[in-house]
């Protein structure tokens, strides 16, 4: 038995194919893929990969494999089968995937996202969310309320990372935040600490992402920084003293400074983002003001918190939904869009089987 399947061959190659698909083998879950979004990453392996994904004839140490790969690692669906030892889901049940390559004795330590050669499914192999069906370990599904579309479960996963920042930011629950940007992540960011109640604000040019973060109602306020003295008008709004935690997730170097410019003394700057260069950073602003500047990759015991923040109602992911596609769209309405209009959009869904649309 074939399904179809968005495959990476190499940089700005990747073919949609027929391949065989996949069995649930014994503890893992044979998952109808119902969307599966496009992240940044698949967008840097398009353009200039490989990155994450093993070269052809060098597999990956933990999944076998090398390119070509099948894609997507964003992805919500339905249970279509269980294998041998598996008995606390249903089929039909909705669920979604925390898309981890580690070593089975990797899997239970607290910070199992930094274990060695880890990897990501979609990326490093094992299947992929942008096909019609994956099979995955036990370990890596979470099931979600009947309540929640398959379409926001989507965008569960990325999601985690953003929950992961608030996390590695120390968990606050109460205070001010400042996001550096307002592209997918930086989105989410602020769904998340809006969630969490903080009074959050964020720093962003593009006006049509200005506008989609404040209709969404996940900032308090947002700022053009080429029109306002966003460090200065956050101490205005803090009594002079500078927002409690910030968040990175452009890769640009200014707005680093302009963090370690608009935290207080004592505050938390988190880097979400991957650097494609080595910045210049202030570090005299950091250390005259005992800043604690802090790294995040992925997740790491977040997707429970995050899937309960969806079905509470405490994060609202509709609007952040901007295109919905088929598979054979994915490079001309997928990959272009984002890469060529990426202000007009935050979070484009591929439907693999096309059910969806």
């Amino acid at each position: 038995m074939t399904m179809r399947a968005a495959r990476w061959h190499g940089e700005k190659d990747i073919r949609i194919e027929e391949i065989e698909a996949p069995t649930a083998g014994p503890g893992q879950v044979l998952i109808d893929v119902a969307w599966c979004g496009i992240c940044g990453t698949d967008l840097h392996e398009y353009l200039e990969g490989p990155i994450f994904i093993p070269p052809h004839g060098h597999p990956h140490p933990i999944s076998g494999d090398s390119a070509p790969v099948t894609l997507g690692h964003e992805m919500s669906g339905t249970v279509a089968a269980l294998g041998e030892g598996v008995e606390d889901l249903t089929v039909g049940q909705k669920v979604v995937v925390e898309p981890y390559i580690i070593r089975p004795e990797d899997q239970n330590d607290e910070q199992y996202n930094l274990a060695p050669d880890m990897n990501f499914i979609g990326l490093g192999g094992n299947g992929g969310g942008l096909a019609e069906q994956i099979a995955v370990e036990r370990r890596w599904v979470h099931p979600v309320a009947d309540s929640v579309p398959l379409d926001e479960a989507a965008l569960i996963e990325p999601l985690s990372v953003a929950h992961h920042a608030w996390v590695r930011a120390g968990s606050p629950t109460s205070g001010t935040a400042l996001i550096g940007g307002a592209g997918p992540i930086g989105a989410l960011t602020a769904a998340v600490l809006k969630g969490k109640g903080l009074t959050v604000y964020v720093s962003e040019l593009s006006e049509l992402r200005r506008q989609k973060v404040v209709d969404a109602g996940v900032v308090d306020e947002a700022f053009d920084p080429r029109e306002v003295d966003v460090a200065a008008r956050v101490r205005e709004l803090t009594d002079g003293r500078g927002v409690d935690v910030a968040f990175e997730c452009t890769s640009v170097d200014v707005v680093l400074d302009l963090l370690l410019d608009a935290v207080r003394p004592g505050g938390v700057i988190v880097n979400e983002s991957i650097w494609g260069h080595e910045p210049k950073v202030a570090l005299h602003k950091l250390v005259m003001k005992e800043i604690d500047l802090r790294g995040t990759i992925a997740y790491a015991h977040d997707h429970a918190d995050t899937v309960r923040m969806v079905e509470a109602g405490e994060v609202d992911l509709k609007p952040f939904i901007t295109g919905r596609i088929g598979l054979d769209e994915i490079v001309e309405k997928g990959f272009d869009t984002l890469i060529n209009h990426n202000e007009t959009a935050v979070k484009i869904l591929v439907s693999p089987s096309g059910k969806g649309l």
